[in-house]
């Protein structure tokens, strides 16, 4: 905790002072982003610093994986991610959705080499909903490296399906008020690209 206070006093010292009166406008006025970034919890991957992004500019929903669940019909259970989803969308009204997947995830090798055995509670259910993209990485692949990439995109591809399947984001899509956009985070180059039409990821 002191590491972080200490961080705390360097940003009261430093940035609080500059920008006192953007959040003293966000207090007043509400947050109003224009992009919903769904991303991963690992710690070297920041949207806001990825996108040079200030407070108020992105609503950032962040899980293990970059996954998005599919659409269940609402049960009185916690589904995190899906509800902030939908208070970006129904509530925030975004107008566009980035699904952003980065190499070196861990998410992703527990799917091909399985959960830790420190973290059997909840995280193996978690990810099991990247099952279909496992499998293709597996089909197209027999290289651990290759596969493992092959999987990180494939995670993006799938939440991105996923989230056409909540009726309120598709409804969005076809009416021009929402798009939905994938993109990958190269931990070790700094390098971000961007899923085409075509299905293939390129520098952006």
């Amino acid at each position: 905790m002191d590491k972080l206070l200490n961080g705390y006093r360097r940003f009261r010292a430093t940035s609080w002072p500059e920008r006192k009166a953007l959040f003293e406008r966000l207090a007043a006025l509400g947050q109003k982003p224009d992009t919903l970034v769904i991303a991963c919890s690992d710690s070297r991957v920041d949207p806001t610093m990825i996108f040079d992004a200030g407070p108020g500019e992105l609503f950032v929903v962040r899980n293990v994986a970059n996954l998005v669940p599919p659409y269940l019909t609402p049960d009185h259970q916690h589904h995190g991610t899906s509800a902030a989803i939908e208070f970006a969308v129904r509530v925030l009204e975004v107008r566009e959705i980035v699904v952003l997947g980065h190499a070196l995830c861990g998410g992703a090798g527990a799917l091909v080499d399985g959960a830790p055995p420190q973290a059997q509670d909840f995280l193996p259910d978690w990810i099991r909903i990247a099952g279909p993209a496992r499998d293709i990485a597996l089909k197209l692949s027999d290289d651990p490296a290759e596969r493992r990439t092959i999987l990180e995109y494939e995670c993006v591809k799938l939440s991105l399906r996923n989230l056409e399947t909540f009726p309120w984001v598709r409804e969005r899509i076809e009416d021009g008020r929402l798009t939905l956009q994938g993109a990958y985070f190269a931990v070790a180059t700094g390098v971000l690209e961007r899923l085409r039409p075509d299905g293939a990821f390129q520098p952006a």
